[in-house]
């Protein structure tokens, strides 16, 4: 505590050090439990927690009458918890099947010393005490939980390869094709307007002229134009509308239940 209420005071790198080496045991205590309710190493949530650590000695105020163990807790397992979320992925791997994996990294290097080459599935699998089907599975959830590489080969055709970016929609494009598509349909529905009707609406949309404008311009009066704009408007609704089926065609309601 007086070590604490030192760095509180006058904050020095050297202080800090002696009180994170000083604690390293709570810091190990979480790394360690923690370590077996996911699949990363004790040793990579260690070197996180130390960041909790140091960020609660930082912060910690020996005015508030408060343990340190106790207020330095959530700030180590929070740390650790942050780091599990960001390197956790999309695929959800069984905790039996992670223990697994766990245990097959050192069966692995074992079996490789003994027998002096890479043992087959067969061997790790009767090692571990479990199927062959099963272990092939194991391996194969850890190898879909990494993520891939936007330049890992998606497709080959011929001499030429396709990437898994390649792949990738184009968001952008999509809603400027969008855009395209929206814009060819008004323009066949305008285009199947009475000449007079479609030449108010272009003037007015198209060109941002005024009603009187397009009055003055067309020689007919304001509510002419208005008229031609409104009926060209409900046409083009009409003409824009998806086609229904006719009842030939249309289930009958007693099919539909």
């Amino acid at each position: 505590m007086s070590l604490l209420v030192s760095y509180y005071q006058n904050p020095q790198l050297e202080v800090r050090n002696k009180l994170v080496r000083l604690n390293a045991g709570l810091v190990r205590k979480i790394a360690h439990r923690m370590s077996y309710q996911c699949s990363e190493s004790f040793e990579d949530l260690e070197q996180i927690g130390y960041l909790g650590l140091i960020r609660a000695i930082e912060r910690f105020n020996p005015q508030h009458g408060c343990a340190f163990s106790s207020f330095a807790v959530p700030y180590i397992r929070g740390e650790i918890l942050h780091f599990l979320r960001d390197r956790s992925g999309a695929v959800k791997i069984p905790r039996r099947w992670q223990e697994f994996q766990k245990r097959g990294q050192k069966v692995h290097e074992e079996l490789s010393k003994r027998l002096g080459r890479c043992p087959s599935d067969q061997e790790m699998a009767q090692e571990l005490g479990v199927s062959m089907a099963e272990w092939q599975q194991i391996c194969l959830s850890h190898k879909n939980r990494s993520p891939l590489s936007l330049d890992a080969t998606s497709s080959q055709h011929f001499d030429s390869h396709l990437t898994l970016g390649e792949t990738l929609p184009d968001i952008h494009y999509q809603t400027l094709q969008g855009w395209e598509e929206d814009r060819q349909q008004l323009q066949q529905a305008l285009n199947q307007l009475e000449e007079k009707t479609r030449i108010a609406i272009e003037f007015v949309y198209y060109k941002g002229m005024s009603r009187q404008e397009v009055s003055e311009r067309t020689g007919v009066s304001p509510m002419t134009v208005t008229r031609r704009i409104q009926r060209g408007l409900q046409q083009m609704m009409i003409l824009l509308q998806p086609a229904v089926p006719n009842s030939s065609t249309t289930v009958p309601a007693k099919a539909q239940y």
